[in-house]
């Protein structure tokens, strides 16, 4: 499989203190596979959809609690040189460079604004063998609390250009601030930003929300209801397909997107 541009998502994993019950969960809800798990590295366990790998979930590591979510890693041909490149920029290493194995290398970090993600720079294990199908990765999006922090932070870290939308003169518009961040010209975007609105919590700090394509959003949602999990948002139709935003039951955000039922218009940009 071909390797991802830099800055482009390759890949996405989740820590849970229940490893087996997040299987039972996303083996229904995504309809997932999962491979053996690999002891020499933490437990690591490979999600598959069709028999390719799309995510990986992991238990916390000795002693530690971490709070169970999502976090998605962008492609990077040197991941000490990114790193240097987000503390110069102002972000914050959570996890310096570190090899895993002949897979790869990778680091964690936090953005200006408090979203976490990770850096992947791959070796054996290129990334994501699926993506933008269903049960597998479909998009992502920084919320964020000072998008002026996030907008200043990423093109300085990863070769991103970048693209306001405009969001006309709806009632429903007003105040929403959302751009796209693209590699390689506007016609291959990799990444939304979204400004939180007061909509959002006050407790709920700046994040990176996935999203997973689903036959059906609605079943999907259904399906994340009965496991104890909580419907957060939507589902909504939009011209990108029906979404919705959903926690699973041990707190995980993420979104769930039916990408072949798609209502209104494609939104211009500035």
């Amino acid at each position: 499989m071909a390797e991802f541009p830099e800055g482009a998502p390759c890949w996405v994993d989740a820590m849970f203190t229940d490893v087996e019950a997040a299987k039972t969960f996303y083996a229904d809800v995504l309809g997932w596979t999962f491979g053996e798990s690999s002891s020499e590295y933490g437990n690591y366990t490979q999600a598959y959809s069709d028999g390719k790998a799309v995510a990986a979930v992991v238990p916390p590591m000795p002693g530690g609690d971490a709070t169970s979510q999502w976090c998605l890693y962008f492609a990077s041909p040197d991941a000490a040189a990114t790193a240097e490149k987000i503390k110069s920029a102002g972000g914050e290493l959570l996890m310096d460079p570190m090899q895993v194995g002949a897979f790869g290398t990778m680091a964690i970090a936090k953005e200006p604004s408090g979203a976490v993600f990770g850096v992947w720079e791959p070796g054996d294990h290129k990334g994501f063998e699926k993506l933008g199908e269903t049960g597998s990765y479909a998009w992502a999006e920084v919320f964020s609390r000072d998008v002026d922090k996030v907008d200043g932070f990423l093109p300085k870290v990863f070769p991103y250009e970048s693209r306001q939308m405009d969001m006309g003169d709806s009632p429903e518009a007003a105040g929403m601030d959302f751009k796209v961040f693209s590699v390689g010209g506007p016609d291959n975007p990799v990444l939304g930003r979204m400004n939180m609105g007061t909509d959002f919590p006050a407790e709920i700090p700046s994040y990176v929300q996935v999203y997973f394509a689903v036959p059906d959003c609605d079943e999907a949602v259904a399906k994340t209801t009965k496991h104890g999990g909580k419907l957060h948002f939507g589902p909504m139709d939009s011209p990108f397909g029906r979404f919705a935003a959903v926690t699973d039951p041990q707190g995980a955000a993420f979104a769930v997107i039916d990408l072949s039922k798609t209502v209104g218009e494609m939104p211009k940009f500035e």
